[in-house]
């Protein structure tokens, strides 16, 4: 892609990725498993591997650096769960890290305003983020949304890694890795300008209200 932009002589390539977290844990590091025999954290190393290509490809490039997608408590199965009291839960393993989260509408705004800036963001590194929140944060948030009692389930990266659906080995070194390095992922994440690029930019609160008759839970109870 980075060399058919050139080729094209496209004006502006914004690159979605994240990072790539073997920068900071290299295979040898046993704290988390390697995948497929080269990864961490495969869908964040093989995006974090190509920013490169762009930044030195010559086209004009934006490296854009995005956040946990709320959407995926409506569509990736992340939403809070019944346990067997009765009571929804979240389940991550980030014990009280935050989490930089944003709603996935937002990220094509947050686009639209470096697209919209020009030259300003050739070559640069954006990180963007609608809010940091923690599990608990985010379980009391949704709760007020859903008019139903959300708890924060805090469980080890490996007890995540465990659950058995696909990908759970993927998402558990994701989270550990956003739990272990939260400074520095937080850190390369902006919300002031975030919102300078996009002034709808939802919180949270904002987003789960807008959105709570499409996350999928049991309401029987509510």
């Amino acid at each position: 892609m980075a060399q058919a932009t050139k080729r094209a002589a496209v004006q502006h390539v914004i690159w979605s990725t994240l990072e790539d977290t073997r920068e900071r844990v290299p295979l040898s590091d046993d704290r988390m498993p390697t995948l497929q025999g080269k990864y961490k954290v495969p869908h964040l190393d093989e995006k974090g591997a190509a920013d490169e290509l762009f930044l030195k490809s010559g086209v004009p490039a934006t490296v854009l650096l995005t956040s946990f997608y709320w959407d995926n408590f409506i569509y990736f199965g992340s939403g809070p769960k019944k346990g067997p009291d009765g009571v929804l839960a979240l389940t991550f393993p980030m014990g009280d890290k935050k989490l930089p989260g944003i709603a996935a509408e937002d990220i094509g705004r947050c686009a639209y305003g470096i697209f919209k800036a020009g030259k300003k963001y050739h070559g640069k590194t954006v990180g963007i983020a609608g809010e940091f929140l923690t599990g608990q944060e985010m379980a009391d948030q949704m709760e007020k949304a859903l008019g139903q009692k959300v708890v924060y389930n805090e469980v080890t990266p490996d007890q995540y890694r465990s659950f058995g659906f696909p990908g759970a080995d993927d998402l558990g070194n994701m989270f550990q890795f956003k739990r272990d390095f939260n400074s520095y992922y937080c850190g390369a994440r902006n919300i002031e300008e975030s919102r300078a690029l996009n002034p709808e930019l939802l919180t949270f609160e904002a987003w789960a209200t807008k959105n709570k008759d499409r996350i999928p839970v049991d309401r029987a109870a509510a």
